[in-house]
């Protein structure tokens, strides 16, 4: 008899469990680098079946097929694939056919209730058993998840790590392991282990249990960005270090970035906002971040109140406030979320259109994580970034004055320098934020950069004279913030100026060729390569050993010719004409508003986001195809067995009287021969 797990005042006996069937590989082949061809091909072939028959799709994407053969052969992995890859899809299907051969329930550990929730819903409805548990359930509901899930009548189980490492669910999980039911974990998110990423979280470090109580499972860990030093952290502390990583293109073609000197930032957001998606009342959909709770509330009320469907999210709204934002997000059309970083890892929403930035990221993982939200679907979107002298000081700040060490500090600063490198860069800013992670790339010809080729002028003798000028402030006794620092180079004789008796200084109206706007141009520059410190309550400047090469000259700088009113910010608009759904012909459109209104009654009646039922994707080809019986669906990307089953009839029946509605076609025009 297999030993009991003991579950607090309870005791499971593994003997119990429903045992598992015959297996289909060795279950030592944890690496996935054994195991014969034929198995192999075997494995291959079954991880094929799932993705046509369960999710309705002919090819796997990039690497997908690499990584579901490994992992569905028991290999563990780090995968690291953008937002909008398919991620999911590279433990959901080896979930499935581990599950088959008998393996059993597979766990994915996941930050996030609203996904949780997403990727259940979505999950059941192709026919596959999932469940969540989370702190949303009674303990009647969770009860009855975990009953299922010892009976073995569950494919995936979601939870939040700080579920998994509670001695109960350990004990649960430790029961199912002894009985040979536990197929595979599965960490998504798991840049929340590493102190490095973007958004770490304590807790995620807690799974390094895992590895040691569940030996013979594999594991397998996702993320949608992290640096080489973030994927060594992950793969330290969820002991992967022999897993076989994967790593697909950082690349979002479809994503166009901008990145704008931020004047006023509200109204280039509303600039922006009307002249690339429509003013007020159009549909698109699209998340604006702002660094804190008062940012937020502010430029959501002010959208709101020049007439965009405007939302605020933040940690400080409750909690059942924030839930019905971020479903209505979800579920409704043309909504503008303004949010701290606290809004959207996870959210698998495809047609968002634009992710803009009215504050700095911390690091260009942040900001392609974030950007990476715009765009799923593949159809043009926007990157827009509003970028300034306060940014660079903030984020400076926050580094310098947190309680971590010297040597952390440091490599923070270098993550923050080539995100300002990447801001002021004047080359392609794909081609720059792709080298970060190590992939090369010819320019993209889709960034402002490359649309417009900036001009520059070199600003390394400006620069020389704004140094000299904070360090002969400094020599007269006292710090100074950047007005006065730009008052005296520009010979401006104000009040503060004569008391201190500046007028007499060497560095007196050494500037007065460049206008107060250019001078704080280049002071953003210095502050950004960390030869000025901005410091104190009253953000005096001082020089940092950084400055001494380019007072010396040895350090050449040039900087973007500034364009005056929309002209900076201006982008050509052909990509948006690019969205597919825009080239159909008349018929098809209406077609495809017919299926989309019948596919928000479905997704109103089960309680779920309208692309969990179908994504627009699925519609417009089932609008191209306009299907007249159940073999013409047979194809259809999306659509499943099980999806075929329950709604075959009803698309037929949908695309059917929408043809009688729009009438007969147009007939071809006739081509004159020559």
């Amino acid at each position: 008899m297999r030993k009991a797990a003991v579950l607090g005042d309870e005791a499971i006996d593994a003997s119990a469990l429903p045992p598992p069937a015959a297996v289909m590989t060795d279950r030592t082949h944890r690496t996935g680098t054994g195991g014969s061809g034929d198995a192999i091909d075997a494995t291959a072939a079954a991880c094929q079946a799932v993705l046509r028959d369960v999710f309705g799709y002919a090819q796997f994407r990039g690497l997908q097929r690499d990584v579901v053969t490994h992992v569905a052969a028991g290999g563990d992995a780090l995968v690291l694939m953008p937002t909008g890859g398919g991620k999911s899809l590279c433990y959901q299907i080896p979930a499935i056919v581990r599950q088959r051969a008998g393996y059993g329930t597979t766990l994915v550990v996941s930050p996030l209730i609203a996904l949780m929730h997403d990727q259940v819903g979505a999950l059941r409805e192709a026919g596959v058993p999932a469940a969540t548990l989370d702190s949303s359930l009674s303990t009647e509901e969770a009860a009855a998840v975990e009953q299922r899930l010892m009976r073995g009548e569950l494919t995936l189980l979601y939870a939040a790590p700080e579920r998994i490492v509670t001695p109960r669910f350990l004990a649960r999980l430790q029961a199912l392991h002894a009985a040979g039911r536990l197929a595979l974990l599965a960490i998504d998110e798991a840049h929340c282990v590493s102190q490095w990423g973007h958004d770490f979280r304590p807790e995620y470090r807690e799974l390094a249990i895992l590895p040691e109580r569940f030996a013979g499972v594999p594991r397998i860990a996702l993320t949608a960005t992290a640096d080489a030093l973030t994927r060594a952290d992950i793969a330290e502390h969820l002991r992967l270090q022999q897993a076989r990583t994967f790593v697909a293109s950082f690349d979002r073609p479809n994503i166009r970035y901008t990145i704008v000197e931020k004047r006023d930032s509200l109204r280039q957001l509303q600039r922006f906002l009307q002249r690339e998606h429509g003013g007020p009342g159009a549909h698109d959909s699209g998340i604006v971040y702002c660094q804190s709770r008062r940012k937020v509330e502010e430029v959501a009320a002010r959208l709101a109140a020049a007439g965009w469907r405007a939302l605020p999210y933040h940690a400080g709204l409750d909690a059942a406030t924030r839930r019905r934002h971020q479903d209505r997000f979800l579920r409704e059309e043309g909504l503008i979320m303004v949010a701290t970083v606290a809004f959207g890892m996870g959210i698998d929403k495809p047609d968002v259109r634009f992710v803009a930035h009215l504050d700095l990221p911390k690091n260009i993982e942040a900001y392609v994580q974030e950007t990476g939200r715009a765009g799923r679907d593949g159809e043009p979107a926007n990157a827009w970034m509003a970028y300034g002298l306060q940014d660079v000081v903030q984020q400076r700040r926050l580094i310098d004055e947190s309680p971590a060490g010297e040597a952390f500090k440091r490599i923070l600063r270098g993550k923050l320098d080539a995100l300002l490198a990447l801001a002021e860069s004047t080359n392609c800013r794909r081609q720059q934020w792709l080298a970060y992670f190590g992939e090369a790339s010819a320019p993209c010809g889709n960034c402002d950069n490359c649309l417009q080729p900036p001009q520059t002028w070199d600003a390394t003798e400006a620069a020389r004279k704004l140094l000299s000028c904070i360090y002969r402030l400094q020599q007269s006794g006292a710090a100074f913030g950047a007005g006065h620092v730009i008052d005296v180079l520009r010979g401006q004789a104000t009040d503060k100026v004569r008391a201190h008796g500046h007028e007499r200084l060497s560095t007196w109206a050494i500037g007065r060729e460049l206008d107060e706007a250019t001078w704080r141009r280049v002071l953003r520059q210095l502050v950004a390569r960390g030869a000025v410190q901005v410091a104190g309550e009253f953000h005096t400047l001082h020089l940092t050993p950084a400055a001494r090469p380019i007072l010396r000259g040895e350090q050449p700088l040039h900087l973007r010719v500034a364009t005056e009113g929309r002209r900076a910010e201006r982008a050509p608009r052909q990509a948006r004409a690019l969205a597919t759904e825009a080239r159909l012909p008349l018929r098809e459109r209406e077609v495809l508003a017919a299926l989309k209104r019948w596919r928000a009654e479905v997704a109103r009646a089960h309680d779920l986001p309208a692309y969990v039922i179908f994504h627009d994707a699925t519609l417009v080809a089932l609008a191209q195809r306009l299907p007249a019986c159940d073999g013409d669906l047979e194809g259809i990307p999306g659509l499943g067995e099980k999806k075929r089953a329950a709604y075959g009839a009803e698309v037929l029946r949908v695309v059917a009287q929408a043809l009688q509605a729009a009438g007969p076609a147009e007939p071809e025009p006739l081509v004159a021969w020559a």
